[in-house]
């Protein structure tokens, strides 16, 4: 892109605009919104006094070496879906929680969600100790 001027070429400076067009592509970049996925949550509600908790409610500890206890009863993970589809058999609208040691691997835990949510059951709450 060179222009004769006699015995001087005259060049075009495009520094400045690419300077421009960086700026600009960062600037689109950053403002495209990304997309992120994760896990439906429900937001935990403020209690109502008048209510009172349910009593018949499941706890499913995660033990690490292959079984968990539902309650009290200990039961393996192969057969850990068949009983709870046998205990929510008529009211599969029941909260099951979670717990486990805090030194336990996720995946453990995962699988027993993914467990119970093949029982049916699609409220499930992790609890803290």
């Amino acid at each position: 892109m060179a222009m004769s001027l006699g015995d001087r070429k005259a060049e075009m400076n495009v520094t400045p605009m690419i300077d421009i067009l960086l700026v600009l592509i960062i600037i689109f970049l950053l403002v495209t919104p990304t997309m992120s996925t994760g896990l439906h949550a429900h937001i935990p509600q403020n209690p109502d006094d008048k209510s009172a908790p349910p009593m018949d409610d499941i706890v499913i500890s995660v033990l690490g070496n292959g079984t968990v206890r539902i309650n009290q009863e200990t039961v393996t993970l192969g057969d850990l879906q068949g009983r709870l589809k046998e205990i929510f058999k008529n009211a599969a609208n029941h909260v099951i929680f979670v717990r486990c040691p805090k030194d336990l691997e996720y995946d453990y835990v995962a699988n027993v969600i993914d467990l119970a949510k093949g029982a049916g059951l699609d409220r499930v709450a992790l609890m803290t100790q």
